[in-house]
């Protein structure tokens, strides 16, 4: 069994639909588009983007792309629906979370970098006043969502990574020939969105900082019956002591067998940025790999 553990123990918000120019006029009450399309929020001076999911049905866990890389807690591989949901285009900023919190936790620090040292119960704080100041109910994904979304959910392409079956088009990952130490000034968070989206339009799902997800962590159904059966909006086990995270990161996290180098002798996380790849921790853990984006549903 693997896990990541923990290793470190307001202004006024406004809703517009279209640009988040600061010189548009406020339509007050208008919380989310009349039709199901993409919509951005303005949060004092900060604007985040929700894109539109279509739901649909997909195979979720081990499949055949992510051959030997996948886990034993990835399989079986299995067929899940998940219904219409909006998703954060990025990952959660630094100035957004301090336009919120009024601090910044955050190891690294810069306002276009996601905000990490970031525990589940932190997000649940965030989101609870976010939802306060917008009217609006924002959560964390499920892990059926998160993996769709991932997979670039009704366009998906069948790649190994988030938009790529290359990893270096479309995350910041761990590789150095030394993982006995971390250089800060060559490992760390960068900028979101500044390598290539998936298929939905969505940056850094893989890499960056590992995203928190809704759901208490548990190992998926292998029962002969259920390999029958689409999970239709599954939430994860019902109970646990860990929640799930998913994405991988720019941090190399010594577990199972990785620390060994590929044969150019340099060690990565790339098995650790897979659509299917699943990490949990406590949900009070708080380390500077981990971070978050939003969901809401129409």
């Amino acid at each position: 069994m693997k896990k990541v553990f923990a290793l470190i123990a307001v202004v006024g918000v406004i809703m517009i639909l279209g640009s988040c120019s600061k010189n548009d006029e406020p339509k007050i009450g208008e919380n989310t588009p009349s039709q199901f399309e993409n919509f951005e929020v303005l949060a004092d001076s900060v604007c985040f983007e929700m894109i539109a999911v279509e739901g649909g049905t997909f195979t979720m866990g081990a499949t055949s792309e992510q051959e030997r890389d996948a886990y034993d807690d990835e399989k079986p591989a299995h067929q899940v629906t998940v219904s219409d949901f909006y998703i954060g285009r990025y990952e959660v900023t630094q100035e957004l979370w301090t336009t919120v919190m009024g601090s910044n936790p955050s190891f690294f620090k810069g306002i276009d970098l996601p905000v990490e040292c970031v525990s589940w119960d932190d997000c649940q704080t965030f989101i609870s006043k976010l939802n306060k100041l917008t009217g609006m109910r924002f959560r964390l994904p499920t892990e059926a969502e998160w993996e769709y979304a991932a997979r670039g959910g009704n366009k998906s392409m069948g790649y190994k990574y988030s938009g790529s079956n290359n990893i270096d088009d479309v995350a910041w990952y761990f590789f150095d020939t030394d993982s006995t130490s971390i250089d800060y000034g060559i490992h760390h968070t960068h900028q979101i969105g500044t390598k290539q989206p998936n298929e939905l339009g969505l940056y850094d799902m893989s890499g960056n900082v590992y995203e928190w997800c809704d759901d208490w962590f548990g190992y998926y159904d292998n029962s002969p019956e259920q390999s029958e059966q689409v999970e239709i909006n599954p939430t994860g086990s019902k109970s646990g002591s860990y929640r799930v995270l998913r994405g991988g990161s720019w941090l190399l996290v010594p577990k199972d067998n990785e620390l060994e180098p590929d044969d150019q002798g340099v060690h990565h996380n790339k098995r650790c940025c897979r659509v299917s790849y699943r990490a949990e921790c406590i949900p009070s853990g708080r380390y500077y790999a981990y971070g978050f984006r939003l969901v809401l549903v129409p």
